[in-house]
Parts: C-alpha cells; structure tokens; sequence
C-alpha cells in the first residue's frame, strides 16, 4: 500500500471467471494537486465482455470518492479506438496529443490526452 494513496491500493488486477484478465491502477498520483493517472490493460481473450467498463467506472470512482482526486487523467495511443472510446464513454474530455509519447510496435506513437474532473464526475 502506497503512501501516495493513503494507504489504499494504487493498483489491482482484473479477475474475471477466476482467471487474472487485467489490470488497472494509478500509474502517478500528485498528491499536492489531487491528479491521479490511471493507466490499465486487458487480455484480448478478454475483450468485447463489457470487463474494462466496469473496471474502469470502478477505478474513477475510487479515485474521485476514495482518495479524493480532482483531475483523473488518461493517455491514449492514437491508434488505440477501444481505450479511446471507453474514455469517451465515461465523459472524459479530449484534451490534446502527446507527439512520440510512447515506444510501441517498434515505432513511436503518439498519445490523446483524456480528463475527467471531479465537477464532471455523477
């Protein structure tokens, strides 16, 4: 249990039917500005079942409510639909891309910027 979280959990897996499907966590906390990034994959065994949904409505939760976050962020490769429709699905907003934010598929691709504040949050 991190000190940045107060002790709770930064990051759990995904268990779905008794098999580890995933994970899903705050890849950073800034505690002074109550920003949490959350970062999060899924088996493609697993995908299409609605699992990362609900994770991901779980973790936002826990992050506005729990640990009392008022920005939750998300960066998104741009090629990545699925990751950027979840984001869209749970009101986060669009913000701006990251030129060669990540080394991936032996190239470096960019990254979409999605947030979500704590006034935006049901």
């Amino acid at each position: 249990m991190g000190l940045e979280t107060g002790g709770y959990p930064k990051s759990v897996a995904i268990i779905y039917r008794g098999e580890i499907a995933g994970t899903i966590g705050f890849n950073e906390i800034n505690k002074a500005s109550k920003i949490g990034s959350i970062g999060y994959w899924l088996g493609e065994g697993f995908q299409g079942n609605g699992i990362m949904t609900k994770a991901f409505k779980t973790f936002i939760d826990y992050g506005f409510r729990e640990l009392g976050l008022n920005r939750i962020e998300v960066s998104i490769a741009v090629e990545n639909k699925r990751s950027k429709a979840l984001a869209e699905r749970q009101g986060f907003i669009e913000e701006g891309r990251l030129r060669q934010a990540e080394w991936l598929y032996d190239q470096y691709v960019d990254h979409i910027i999605y947030a979500k504040l704590a006034e935006e949050w049901e």
